[in-house]
């Protein structure tokens, strides 16, 4: 996400770094480089004009022309600024002081809200142990009630439905009814997608509001759709006032100006971001964190999130077991790559890593389909053979590569690869210093 403007302004920054000392005519060219990034981005005219602005002010102020690592003081005012623009601190949910919290999604049709719904619901589950229940208020979309109780059950949440020919503002009231009632932590209403001139959906989206009294209304904004998204926004935010933006296919948003604009336009946090197709792949947005990864510092903390919530302290004891015993075997392998590949896409933990910038993780374009490959082989194995792929001769291999749609030679080369790293870890766990190059030459 945010390639792009993040290519460029690392460009810019590294190129303030290399400096012994800044004069004034840099800054200006800096700013002027910063400026034209961001209005590429798609980032408002207004935005742009009052962030450079702060920015060349600070930088003056901050003596930095003339001072010690002025290219590193730079960065920081500018990492600093990005985070501010964006919201500054992460924010979240506000619960209610007695249940069920009921937060209102709203936002335009094509937006993404029925499966934000679905995902915020998992992420409060998760996150918080909340118990959910979602409302299906949107009547006109077809099929609309049926995507929403099967995203449900992946969500883990009820869903309460009366189909579609009842009035959208009694089904709510009466979700809220039954949310009581089963003791739910918390609510989600998803409505149908309206457009602001839309004077009677606007206005259904108010009575809806009128009948839950909820603790949080939600806008859901597609940042694929750049300025526009922050246009929407804050012509929402003058019919009918909310308290903070989801953001959805951030992933796909290379150029950033929904996400650095909206909340100095409408005054609305980003709340949480939609980061992939996969019901997991949604989170809270960290607008330092943001800044930190446009700017190629990486976001170790939310790797550090990520793994955590991954590997079990049990499984990962169970691991170093194996490995220092040297009993690791294919089903462990199987297991570790699941718990990977539940972290997310690989391109985008790659682009948490810090030091990577923009054009660099453009040439480190991770192939998912050779992960698909590989588990597809292992699945193809007998318990026996994952155990002991020393058994995994002539016609075996050739089994498997027909069983999991691939080559003999293919099957080979996982097999010669996996048994290299056998011995790479049993030289580990015997205390002695591996000879990786030796390793690597062996497994071409």
């Amino acid at each position: 996400m945010f390639d792009a403007l993040s290519e460029k302004l690392q460009a810019t920054l590294t190129d303030l770094r290399s400096r012994g000392t800044l004069t004034g005519e840099d800054v200006d060219r800096a700013m002027r480089e910063i400026r034209l990034a961001l209005l590429e981005a798609d980032v408002n005219f207004k935005v742009v004009k009052a962030f450079t602005k702060t920015v060349k002010e600070r930088c003056l102020g901050a003596d930095v022309v003339g001072g010690l690592n002025p290219g590193q003081q730079v960065v920081k005012i500018v990492d600093e600024e990005l985070a501010s623009l964006m919201g500054g601190e992460a924010a979240g949910i506000a619960f209610a002081s007695r249940p069920p919290t009921v937060v209102l999604l709203a936002g335009l049709q094509g937006s993404g809200k029925t499966t934000a719904a679905a995902k915020l619901a998992r992420h409060l589950r998760e996150e918080h142990g909340s118990s959910v229940a979602l409302a299906a208020c949107d009547v006109y979309r077809p099929a609309a009630v049926e995507q929403l109780v099967t995203m449900g059950e992946r969500a883990g949440a009820d869903v309460y439905e009366r189909g579609t020919d009842e009035d959208p503002v009694k089904i709510a009231a009466w979700a809220l009814d039954e949310a009581k009632r089963q003791g739910k932590d918390v609510l989600i209403v998803d409505t149908a997608g309206r457009l602001h001139v839309d004077a009677d959906l606007m206005d259904e989206l108010v009575r809806i509001r009128k009948a839950t009294r909820p603790t949080q209304v939600l806008l859901v904004v597609d940042a694929m759709t750049g300025q526009d998204a922050v246009n929407v926004a804050e012509q929402f935010a003058q019919a009918v006032q909310f308290d903070g933006v989801v953001m959805t296919k951030l992933d796909g948003d290379a150029r950033g100006g929904a996400a650095l604009s909206v909340k100095a336009v409408t005054g609305k946090p980003i709340l949480f971001a939609s980061t992939g197709e996969r019901i997991e792949q949604f989170e809270r947005f960290h607008p330092d964190r943001m800044a930190q990864r446009i700017l190629g510092m990486g976001d170790v903390l939310s790797l550090i999130e990520k793994t955590q919530k991954a590997y079990d302290e049990d499984e990962a004891r169970d691991l170093e077991r194996k490995l220092r015993r040297n009993e690791f075997t294919l089903e462990d392998f199987l297991a570790q790559l699941a718990q990977v590949r539940r972290m997310g896409p690989l391109q985008s933990l790659l682009g948490m890593m810090p030091g990577l910038a923009g054009h660099q993780l453009k040439n480190m374009k991770v192939d998912e389909r050779e992960l698909d490959r590989v588990e597809a082989i292992i699945r193809s194995m007998t318990p026996d053979e994952r155990r002991r792929p020393e058994l995994i001769k002539g016609s075996r291999r050739l089994r498997i590569a027909r069983g999991s749609g691939t080559s003999v030679q293919q099957v080979g080369q996982l097999i010669k690869q996996f048994d290299q790293m056998r011995k790479l870890m049993r030289q580990i766990g015997r205390g002695k210093m591996p000879d990786i190059g030796a390793l690597m030459r062996q497994a071409r």
